[in-house]
């Protein structure tokens, strides 16, 4: 039912600014700007990678407003395509009840769904050139009290193949879960993780904050000129290893919230997430 993570959503007080860093340190363009109704919000939809970037806005009192005043910038929700809009509608409205439909997307509130802290937006899937400096967007991480328990109902609402699930395990972070791939030998999928270390950075956000949208990944073939890039302001963490010279190609970036105006937006080479996602043979040596 799910084919790809296409988008995330950008919940900001002011979208200019955060406009601007997406557009400079990524190359993302602005494609269009219009207003959700449903959400109250002025959207700016920003063209990266075969996907797209929306920067919402508040436009009075209502859902965004609440959670700008409650979390700042922040991301708001993790965007999926599908090959049939009315077709997922229909399967939530049976299993869980009638999602919101508004320029031909369904705005979905986990709470409704049985999945706390997640908002997602379905949209019809379209061919697409890439646009900027990424390939594609692929994950977005959940943070979740029970991995196992919010895996289980990501299976059942979405109604994906339980089979092509992927376990993970990050002592270096902390945490657990499931990787949700939506479609066998494609990346794309949702991150669902419990942490499990309340000392490190992502326990102590998770206490603070609770189960909510944590981040997005993407994969990007310019990833050593992002580097670059941003090397003289900082606000990124590198993963590169220790005997591999800075003259080649990281392994990872970590762009921090605050870079991007409130997402933290991990990248990997081309083929470097396989070696977590169950498929360590094809990830491409350097």
């Amino acid at each position: 039912m799910l084919l790809e993570i296409d988008r995330i959503q950008v919940a900001v007080p002011d979208r200019a600014p955060a406009v601007e860093r997406w557009q400079l340190l990524l190359g993302a363009e602005v494609e269009s700007t219009d207003r959700i109704s449903c959400l109250n919000a002025s959207r700016t939809r920003l063209r990266l990678g075969r996907g797209f970037i929306e920067i919402l806005e508040p436009d009075g009192v209502g859902i965004v407003s609440d959670a700008v005043t409650r979390r700042g910038s922040h991301m708001f929700a993790a965007g999926v395509s599908c090959l049939d809009v009315g077709a997922v509608r229909n399967h939530l409205t049976a299993t869980t009840g009638e999602p919101v439909l508004e320029s031909e997307q369904l705005f979905i509130n986990g709470d409704d769904i049985g999945i706390k802290g997640l908002r997602v937006v379905v949209s019809q899937r379209e061919e697409r050139s890439p646009v900027g400096d990424i390939d594609f967007l692929y994950e977005a991480t959940l943070l979740a009290g029970d991995a196992e328990q919010q895996t289980a109902r990501f299976a059942q609402v979405f109604n994906l193949d339980a089979q092509e699930f992927v376990s993970i395990d990050s002592p270096k972070f902390g945490y657990n879960g499931t990787l949700t791939l939506f479609r066998k030998d494609l990346l794309h999928r949702f991150e669902v993780i419990t942490p499990l270390d309340s000392g490190n950075t992502m326990g102590r956000f998770f206490n603070k904050v609770g189960p909510c949208l944590y981040m997005a990944f993407a994969e990007t073939s310019n990833i050593y000129d992002i580097e670059q890039r941003l090397k003289e302001q900082g606000g990124m963490t590198v993963d590169r290893p220790a005997e591999r010279s800075e003259d080649v190609p990281a392994n990872q970036l970590w762009l921090h919230p605050a870079t991007l105006g409130g997402v933290m937006l991990g990248l990997s080479r081309p083929s470097m997430a396989w070696q977590w996602s169950g498929h360590p043979e094809r990830v491409e040596s350097i």
